[in-house]
């Protein structure tokens, strides 16, 4: 136990206060506080760490109830500050808290209480998504969900053994109409492109996010909608490590070791809490470039 020092001294006894009804409801008002925020700090570790493991139960094995993500809970709003909305699947969700906290005193940043994934998806719940409040930036994306391949069960399977959700024509049509329905709400919008599909992930294949994100942008461009390259900037970063081979995909429920400057995970479409924090930067980015748009500046 080098480096710690032990005291034999007696504690010095403090004076009892005295307990009044105020005194003692203030007291339970800050033990209660104190371990709401060490509660609330705990989940977010766990899930964070969940995230970055991203571990699929092994076939046949029960899975056991998840918590409530941290990223989909609703926070209040700090009042005066422009409001953003982040659109998005896991992705999403990943870089949703980095976002909040680095735009902290500059913007409300909220998530819906759910992953947001495929177009389809996206079509029917919109709505409940914007609710009633006003939008300042909404930044948004759709991709990973729709182009993975499901069979009848509803289960992640090779593409030989199921149907992909919405081939890129389809992506299109919804993509289309969901970024027409957003314009809309008077917000000003930003859209993300999808983040790489690596070798050995489980009901994708690898480097189809890329035809999807061309799609994509050809919308966008159409609509005049500025584009976030998420995709482009985490392929470029994870380009300058060797590729992976497959000998080195873990067995299912596994995961393989990270590697020094790698920010995406092994075989996994989810990344790393220093890859959601490379994300977030950029999000940040582009939702500041966003706001001088917004008239007034706020709500």
């Amino acid at each position: 136990m080098s480096g710690i020092r032990l005291s034999s001294a007696r504690p010095r006894k403090l004076p009892n206060p005295k307990l009044t009804p105020a005194f003692t409801e203030g007291m339970i008002f800050h033990m209660n506080s104190s371990l709401l925020c060490r509660l609330a700090l705990m989940l977010s570790l766990t899930i964070r760490l969940g995230q970055a493991q991203n571990l699929e139960p092994a076939p046949g094995a029960k899975a056991a109830a998840k918590p409530i993500d941290p990223s989909l809970v609703d926070v209040p709003d700090a009042p005066g500050l422009p409001r953003v909305l982040l659109i998005g699947d896991s992705i999403s969700m990943g870089y949703t808290l980095d976002v909040r906290a680095k735009l902290k005193g500059v913007a409300n940043v909220h998530h819906p209480a759910e992953n947001c994934g495929p177009t389809e998806r996206g079509l029917v719940r919109l709505d409940k998504w914007l609710g009633t409040n006003h939008w300042d930036v909404i930044h948004f994306n759709f991709g990973l969900h729709d182009l993975k391949y499901l069979n009848e069960k509803g289960q992640y399977v090779p593409p030989e053994q199921g149907k992909q959700l919405a081939p890129p024509e389809v992506y299109r049509k919804n993509l289309r109409e969901l970024a027409l329905r957003l314009q809309k709400s008077g917000a000003a919008l930003v859209f993300a492109t999808t983040t790489p599909v690596p070798p050995g992930t489980l009901g994708r294949v690898a480097g189809d996010e890329r035809p999807y994100n061309e799609v994509a942008v050809s919308v966008m461009r159409e609509l005049g909608i500025p584009v976030d390259d998420l995709g482009g900037y985490v392929e470029a970063q994870q380009s300058k490590l060797p590729p992976r081979p497959a000998s080195e995909l873990p067995p299912r429920g596994k995961r393989a070791a990270l590697r020094p400057g790698e920010i995406q995970l092994p075989f996994n479409v989810h990344f790393t809490p220093e890859g959601y924090d490379h994300l977030a930067n950029l999000v940040v980015a582009s939702i500041e470039q966003a706001l001088p748009k917004v008239k007034g500046g706020a709500n």
